[in-house]
Formats: structure tokens, C-alpha cells, sequence
């Protein structure tokens, strides 16, 4: 590489300042400021140091920072609530706001159908006559196509003394927890034990752990859960697994309450059936009382449990206190149990694809159980709400539906110093349930509504964003100040936009090429506490003084740094920032922290804690760097252009629609029909069947797809550049999706700010169609071909 040497000029008079000023703008087109170490830096700035490849630094401080962020979330939380403890109805008028958020993060937004409950009539249960107890498989409706199942079991005789809807952990069955199979210790069967207390006991079945039908048979079967396989494809589509659960004991809330009979209706349950349990008494106030054992915890490393408990901002407003607090003042106990040891999804079988997430639950310590379970002190009075902590002694847990905690569930119930109406084992039927086809049911049943949701989700969408599938006769002008709000939902509620303060600038530069027509500079920039933006500045050496150029921000892919853009001819990039910068244009080619494959996913999981996702931070370091390019005496600033592939694609339709700053985009290698992409299980190019598990986006496919973060460019230029071999989507997917766009700018009549340019080609740039419209947009269009349009 070569050194820029040292030049000198004297002059007076008019000639000699303009002698000086071209000195000057000499050196800044040629940096002549050497350190003393020989690394030519950018005048004003400091000298960058470090490694080559920054990418690991700046993955490590984006961890610590999003670290730091959760464990500021609780100190934070209280902005969101007004709890009103005057009295019952007060509260409860006080919180429904944050009930109702936390609803919508469970994806609790279907109305339900009326249920009822059914003997579900097959050659299963009931068995012959019981002398004790009346056991009957059940089944009732909860949402179009999504049935509950599980088993109901009460005393031969009398009234019930109430309801109880008992949840095992996902792993466990209603029989086993009845005692009708082997698995769960006697002492640990609170279904039955309850239903001896003269309880009528309803006992749903949870999409379980194993991965038997997670896939499909005409593309592929994965690793993944039942659970992370429903997760995956519902939270794109602004639905949960959990969500789905909470639904079903809802549902059988509305048919007991439809009933008409004034008894009290409590939930409990263990593992995943204590947090489906906790959560339901949460959202719905007709539930008396609630259990919960072997969940309850101060979620201090929530990104390590298994993706399947992700919730899109869930510790930006609550914990489990929070939650806690939601279902004050109704009684609550939380039971200190042994939890259920998971160590990871399902091993890769034979056949199977992998990809599922790294995720694992185990036992906390009776320390951050107890720190939790105490802050609920701070947010309801004690004496407002009825609560209690049950453990061992010296913090030991205890087995699950231990005595203590069946009693104090019990006074929570009004039914204190009961003792048990029966005492016996429920005899097993001649027939049992196939637990197995019942599972596939649940899971398909699922599978099916999150389908529906994504097949009719154009129209949803249009509902949401109806200027963009109808703009009428208004203007572009028009149109983009209309687009103001959804491109702040965009941001706030799909994307998640961090509230943290930019540090200044503080550029540090040191150069890294010295071509024929440019030079190059790495760049850093100073963003967050421990977090910086990194990038490679190209400056064309034919820069004339005082004149202002066009840039071009040119974004490598997912695995990519900044030099796979500029050097090499990789056959992704084919050096098209360099080629760009031979043109004569300024370039930008920023690290994007799609690097380190499950490190950036573990960021985003991280950051989906405090409603922030792994483009919040990339919309972050864009802001900076547009800030920084702004300062600069070359640059244009009307004139900043955005260009990408495949991540950098992504990045495309998600960054410059938001940051008005960039004056157009175009997407290369991702453009796409991204509902179907992320949540289909219909076709081989979904992420359903891939690694890609950090790709739903909280209820995206409800309100943007490609078409509609398109639409926040306008009147901005954009461009999709497509080659026919690319396997990120086939091409009819492609043109359906931007066919949407071409139709919007040609309404609003700027159709020529808009292209696609398919190509004989795969997951590349080709830089034909594409450079033109740079040079159509960013050169031309006024009598000076360098003014800015």
C-alpha cells in the first residue's frame, strides 16, 4: 500500500490563497497527516487502532450494552404503570392498559368462539363405573379451527366445590398427572389431589417438547419442538405459543362461567403448565385464584431459556412481579419446585434438518425466586392481595403440589381446612386416549390458524396501511407526510428504536487503500457506551475543490464485512463499491452484526427482551453514519444512496425507509413476499426449515411486508434487482411483492423513481440495471449534473 507524501505551496496575493486552497483541499483529497507510526488518518480525526476485521470488537460491546439495558429494564418498568389500590375495581380499571399489552405480547387477540365443553366420545376414557370418580376425555372450541383437549375428572357424587383448570408442564400428560399413567409421582399429582378435595378438575393438554411433527412432508421435518415450531411461524404473524395456550383455558373460563353456576374458578400449574397458568389468571379477572410452581423466577438470562418464551418487549414493562401484580387482588402462590431440566431442542434424528435454537431451562436459586417474589412488596400492598411463597426449608424446593402449597391454594379458593372427600387412585380405563394422535391434533390445529393468518394477511395489511393499497388521487408529497406514522410504528413497535442518547461522533480513521482513482479509510464511530459503528470510506482523488458528490452506502450480506465489498471479486459482490467508487462516486460500506451466526442471533433474542431487535441497532449505527457523511466537505448531503445484498438487502427495506436521510434504496438478493418467507410451511425457501431462527419479526406479517416498508420510500427512488437462479425466493414471489410498488408509484405518477431488473443469475449483484439508476438518480435530472436534485 502506498504512503501519500508531504507537498508544500507558496503564493500571495489573489493567486497565492488560491494556491493555499487548493493545497488545502490537496491534502484533504490525498490525507496527508501521518502519525508517527506511518497510518495516514482523515485530518481531524484520531488514529484508529485494532485489529483488521472489527467485528468480533463490535459484537462483544452491542452484548455487554443490550446486558446492561435488561438489567436497567426494572428500574425502569414503573413509567408504564398507575396502580390504583383504593379499591377492587379501581385496580383493575388501573391496569387494564398494561393488561392489554400484555395480552397483545402473548398474541392474545383472537375473539373466541363460544365454547362448550364435550365428552369427547371415542374408545378411549371414561372407564367402567368408578366407584369414586367420573373421568372423561374432553374437548371444547376455542378459536376458528383450534379446539382444546385434555381430560376432565371430578367426584362420582355431590356439587362440585368449585373449578379448578390444572396445567401440566408440556412434557407431562392430563393422565399422568391423574395418576392413569406412569410418570409423575403420586405426591405430585395436584390434579387428582384436587379433584379428592371434591373439586370439579379440568386438565388441558400442552403442545409438548418432542419434534414429531414439526415440518411438513412435502419439504422437510426439523429438530425443532412442537413449541419452537409454533413459536417460529405465530410470531411473525403477531400470534404465540403461549398465547394460543392462554386461549384455550380462557375458553374454558367462558363455558364454565356460561354456566351460570357462582362457583370460584382457580388455575394451576407446573413447568411450562405454571407459566401458561400465571399468565392466563394475568390477562382475565373471572379467575379466582392462582398456582404456579416451577415457573416463577427474576428471568435474569432470559435469551438462555428456549426460544418458544421469547415475548417481543416483555421486560421493557414487565417481570414476573409485574405480572404478578396483574392478577392482585386475587390470591397467588408461588411454589419454589424443582423445574423441569431442559438442556436443548430435540437432537438432529436421521432425515431431519437442524437449526433448531440453543435453549435450556433448569431449577433457579431460592435466591432470585425470593428477590423476584419480594418486588411484587413494592408494587401491591401486602394486605391488598393474598400471596404466599411456599418452599423448604433453608430454600430447599419442594416437590411439586406440595401440602403447603395445596393448602394455601385451597384458602385462596375458600375452601380452608378441607380435608379430602375421597382418597384413592382413579382407576386406569380399558381404553386410554392415543396420546400420540392427540398431540399431532394440538400441533396441526395450530399450524393451521397461523397458515390462514398468513395466506389472508395481504388484506390485513391493507386494513392497517390502506393509503398504500389505496392512495386515491393524492400526491406523492401527500402521501409521505400520511406515511409519517407508519413509519414511526415501523420503527417503535415492529423494529424497536432505542431511547439511548448518541454519544458524539468521535471519528478515529486510518487508511487501508490507495488506488488509482480513490483512497480508502477505515472508519469508527462512537454510538452507545461500549458500542461503535465501523465502515470503509471510499474518496475519489479526481474531487475538484468546493464540489459536493453523490454517495453511495454500499452493504455486504450476512457473514460480510466491509472489504468483501471493495476487494477480492467475491462472487456475491463482485467489488461493486469499488466499481462504483472507479466511477467517481463517494462510498460508504458499513459493518452490518449479521456476523458470528448465532452470536447475532443471540443479540436480537437479547435485545427482543426490551422491545429492540438486531435492527435496532443497525438503524442506530445508519443514523451515526449519516451523521458523520454529513460532515464531510465533499459529500452531498441531499444525495446519500443506499444499496445492498441479501442481508444488506434486508437492510435496504428496512433502514433507508425509515431514515429520510438516505434519498433512495435499492434491494439486492432479498426482495421478497416476507410473510410467507419467514412463516410458510408450505415451501422450501421459508425459514421455517432453515437456521434463521432470529427472522420473526413480532406480528410483522399483520402490518409490513416488502411492499409495504417500500411504500415509506416514497417519493424517494427504489430499486429491486433480482437474478431468475436466486434461492432466497422463486421469482413469482418477487414480482407479485414489488408488482404492489410498481402499482403505488405509478398511482402517485412518479413510476419512473421505481425499477426491478431481473437477470440470468443467483444470489449476486449484478450491477447493470442498478448502476444505471444511480447514475439516473443521483447525476442527472438537473442542468447540472453534480447539483443535488
Amino acid at each position: 500500500m502506498m504512503r501519500p507524501q508531504c507537498f508544500g505551496a507558496k503564493g500571495s496575493g489573489f493567486s497565492g490563497r488560491v494556491l493555499v486552497f487548493a493545497w488545502v483541499w490537496l491534502a484533504w483529497l490525498t490525507m496527508v497527516c501521518v502519525r508517527a507510526d506511518d497510518v495516514a488518518t482523515l485530518p481531524g480525526t484520531a488514529l484508529l487502532t485494532g485489529p483488521e476485521d472489527l467485528s468480533g470488537d463490535m459484537m462483544d460491546g452491542l452484548h455487554r450494552f443490550i446486558e446492561r439495558k435488561i438489567a436497567a429494564s426494572v428500574g425502569k418498568r414503573p413509567r408504564f404503570w398507575n396502580r390504583d389500590v383504593h379499591s377492587r375495581e379501581a385496580y383493575e380499571a388501573s391496569v387494564q392498559p398494561n393488561r392489554e399489552r400484555f395480552k397483545k405480547m402473548l398474541g392474545v387477540v383472537d375473539p373466541r368462539v363460544p365454547a362448550r365443553l364435550e365428552r369427547y366420545a371415542t374408545d378411549g376414557l371414561p372407564s367402567p363405573a368408578d366407584p369414586l370418580f367420573e373421568i372423561t376425555p374432553i374437548r371444547w372450541n376455542v378459536l376458528e379451527g383450534v379446539q382444546g383437549e385434555g381430560v376432565r375428572i371430578r367426584l362420582a357424587q355431590g356439587a362440585p366445590a368449585g373449578f379448578v383448570i390444572t396445567l401440566p408442564d408440556a412434557d407431562q400428560t392430563p393422565e399422568q398427572l391423574l395418576g392413569l399413567a406412569p410418570g409423575i409421582p403420586p405426591e405430585s399429582q395436584f390434579a387428582r389431589r384436587l379433584a379428592e378435595f371434591g373439586f370439579d378438575v379440568l386438565v388441558p393438554v400442552l403442545i409438548d417438547r418432542s419434534d414429531e411433527w414439526s415440518g411438513n412432508p412435502q419439504v422437510a421435518f426439523t429438530n425443532q419442538s412442537h413449541r419452537e415450531w409454533i413459536y417460529r411461524q405465530a410470531c411473525q404473524m403477531g400470534r404465540h405459543v403461549i398465547g394460543y395456550e392462554v386461549q384455550k383455558v380462557l375458553a374454558l373460563v367462558d363455558a364454565i362461567r356460561a354456566q351460570g353456576v357462582p362457583s370460584r374458578v382457580g388455575v394451576a400449574g407446573y413447568g411450562e403448565g405454571g407459566l401458561i397458568a400465571f399468565y392466563a389468571a394475568a390477562c382475565d379477572t373471572r379467575i379466582d385464584a392462582c398456582l404456579v410452581s416451577g415457573y416463577f423466577d427474576a428471568h435474569e438470562h432470559p435469551w438462555e431459556e428456549p426460544l418458544y418464551r421469547n415475548l417481543w418487549g416483555l421486560f421493557h414493562e414487565f417481570g414476573d412481579a409485574e405480572i404478578a401484580s396483574l392478577i392482585a387482588p386475587r390470591g397467588l402462590v408461588v411454589e419454589y419446585s424443582t423445574a423441569p431440566e431442559i438442556t436443548g431442542p430435540p437432537e438432529v434424528r436421521p432425515g431431519r434438518r437442524g437449526g433448531a435454537a440453543a435453549g435450556r431451562l433448569g431449577t433457579p436459586s431460592f435466591a432470585a425466586v425470593e428477590r423476584e417474589y419480594h418486588r411484587i412488596d413494592g408494587l401491591v400492598p401486602d394486605g391488598f392481595q393474598t400471596r404466599s411463597l411456599v418452599h423448604g426449608a433453608a430454600g430447599m424446593p419442594v416437590p411439586c403440589g406440595s401440602p403447603a402449597a395445596m393448602d394455601q391454594f385451597l384458602q385462596r379458593l375458600g375452601q380452608a381446612g378441607v380435608k379430602p372427600l375421597a382418597n384413592g387412585v382413579p382407576k386406569k380405563p380399558r381404553s386410554m386416549i392415543d396420546v400420540a394422535e392427540r398431540q399431532r391434533r394440538q400441533v396441526w390445529q395450530l399450524q393451521e390458524h397461523v397458515q390462514r393468518l398468513v395466506r389472508g394477511s395481504d388484506a390485513v395489511r391493507d386494513r392497517f396501511f390502506p393509503e398504500k393499497a389505496n392512495p386515491g388521487s393524492i400526491s406523492s408529497e401527500e402521501f409521505a407526510a400520511r406515511s409519517r406514522k407508519y413509519r414511526a410504528y415501523a420503527w417503535d413497535e415492529v423494529l424497536g428504536r432505542l431511547d439511548d442518547p448518541m454519544l458524539p461522533l468521535n471519528p478515529r480513521t486510518r487508511q487501508i487503500y490507495n488506488r488509482e482513482k480513490w483512497v480508502g479509510y477505515d472508519v469508527t464511530l462512537d454510538l452507545f457506551p461500549d458500542v461503535f459503528a465501523w465502515g470503509v470510506l471510499l474518496l475519489p482523488k479526481d474531487l475538484k475543490p468546493g464540489e459536493k458528490r453523490p454517495v453511495v452506502v454500499c452493504q455486504h450480506g450476512r457473514r460480510g464485512i466491509p472489504r468483501d465489498v471493495i476487494e477480492g471479486n467475491q462472487p456475491a459482490y463482485h467489488d461493486f463499491a469499488a466499481r462504483l467508487a472507479d466511477e467517481g462516486f463517494i462510498v460508504f460500506a458499513p459493518h452490518n452484526p449479521y456476523r458470528g451466526e448465532d452470536r447475532y442471533r443471540f443479540l436480537s433474542r437479547k435485545a427482543n427482551a426490551v422491545k429492540a431487535s438486531l435492527f435496532s441497532f443497525i438503524l442506530a449505527e445508519h443514523e451515526q453514519i449519516l451523521n458523520y457523511l454529513e460532515t464531510l466537505p465533499q459529500v452531498d448531503a441531499h444525495r446519500i444512496a443506499f444499496y445492498g445484498l441479501s442481508y444488506g438487502g434486508e437492510t435496504a427495506v428496512r433502514v433507508p425507509p425509515l431514515l429520510e436521510r438516505y434519498c433512495l434504496s435499492i434491494c439486492s438478493a432479498d426482495f421478497n413476499d416476507w410473510a410467507r418467507k419467514v412463516a410458510s410451511v408450505d415451501s422450501p425457501f421459508s425459514f421455517m426449515f432453515t437456521i434463521e431462527w432470529e427472522m420473526p419479526y413480532f406480528d410483522m406479517g399483520q402490518t409490513f411486508n416488502y411492499a409495504e416498508l417500500a411504500a415509506l420510500m416514497v417519493p424517494r427512488p427504489f430499486m429491486v434487482e433480482r437474478g431468475h437462479a436466486d434461492g432466497v425466493a422463486p421469482d413469482e414471489w418477487v414480482a407479485y411483492e414489488y408488482a404492489k410498488v410498481r402499482r403505488l408509484y405509478d398511482q402517485l405518477a412518479i413510476g419512473d423513481r421505481t425499477e426491478i431488473e431481473f437477470f440470468n443469475g443467483g444470489h449476486t449483484i449484478n450491477g447493470q440495471g442498478t448502476f444505471q439508476f444511480l447514475r439516473k438518480h443521483l447525476r442527472h435530472g438537473a442542468q447540472d449534473p453534480a447539483a443535488p436534485r
